[in-house]
């Protein structure tokens, strides 16, 4: 009790940051409860600390006109633009997690009939595989031939041909975000990461009616309840629903104001 104070008071931590130690914690002891039960007493007293409450915010994910903004922004006429562009992309269509982008060799990705995407190290050692769209499975198809690695190679290097870190793409992916915000100003009023991508990757296909469960093996989750925070956060659901009700004695819908209406306020 007195380490998860030191963190909140002391040190500064979030409460969301507290509660992440503490799950550590609890697994600790969780453990020695097997090994060492003449220590159950004092064991369970720790097990009982209650997590702390802290405010969980919607997710943050891009738009369409920010999608075509963050993307187009990478130089192509350059070797290191021609890899962004093909990261980007595929973080954005795959929603795959930073560490999963990152660990990806040549020989994951196919791009013949039934093309795909294959993680090998996903979280939790799970092992899944991704389609690919025609437009990824294009771009991707260009840059492993000009790539032109081995299977075992990273399917994004650096120059010295490494692999990249995540903080490598994290710190790419700010500045190619800085950089589309000069044609697309919202942009810059949020934080882009690569989890944003990964959110938005959900959203997009949340908004052509996918079900939860289906999002949640599209993006490896254990559970669909990790998933339905891109239930809350679906407008055009909750638009749906408010389209069904109305004060009593209105027709239920959203208000069409006429023509002559439109006119006279576009004069204004």
């Amino acid at each position: 009790s007195a380490f998860l104070d030191h963190l909140e008071h002391d040190r500064g931590n979030t409460p969301r940051t507290r509660n992440a130690r503490l799950a550590a914690i609890h697994s600790l002891f969780r453990y020695a409860a097997l090994r060492h039960p003449e220590h159950s007493a004092s064991i369970a007293r720790v097990i009982e600390i209650p997590s702390k409450r802290c405010e969980h915010a919607t997710v943050s994910y891009l738009t369409g006109d920010e999608i075509q903004a963050l993307v187009a922004t990478p130089d192509r006429t350059t070797w290191l633009g021609r890899r962004d562009h093909a990261l980007l992309l595929l973080a954005i269509q795959t929603g795959l997690r930073v560490s999963e982008l990152v660990a990806l060799c040549c020989k994951d990705v196919s791009t013949s009939n039934g093309a795909h995407v294959r993680v090998r190290t996903g979280k939790g050692r799970k092992q899944r595989c991704t389609p690919l769209s025609d437009e990824t499975k294009a771009v991707l198809a260009t840059w492993l031939a000009e790539r032109q690695g081995t299977p075992e190679d990273p399917l994004f290097p650096t120059r010295r041909g490494g692999s990249l870190s995540p903080d490598a793409v994290a710190w790419l992916l700010a500045k190619h975000a800085r950089a589309a915000a000069h044609g697309c100003p919202s942009l810059g009023r949020m934080k882009v990461t690569p989890h944003v991508l990964r959110h938005t990757s959900a959203m997009m296909l949340r908004a052509v009616g996918v079900d939860l469960s289906v999002i949640a093996l599209w993006l490896g989750h254990e559970s669909i309840e990790s998933t339905q925070i891109y239930l809350h956060a679906d407008l055009a659901l909750k638009e749906k629903a408010l389209a069904l009700t109305a004060p009593v004695g209105t027709p239920p819908g959203r208000y069409r104001p006429p023509d002559a209406l439109l006119a006279f306020l576009d004069a204004l």
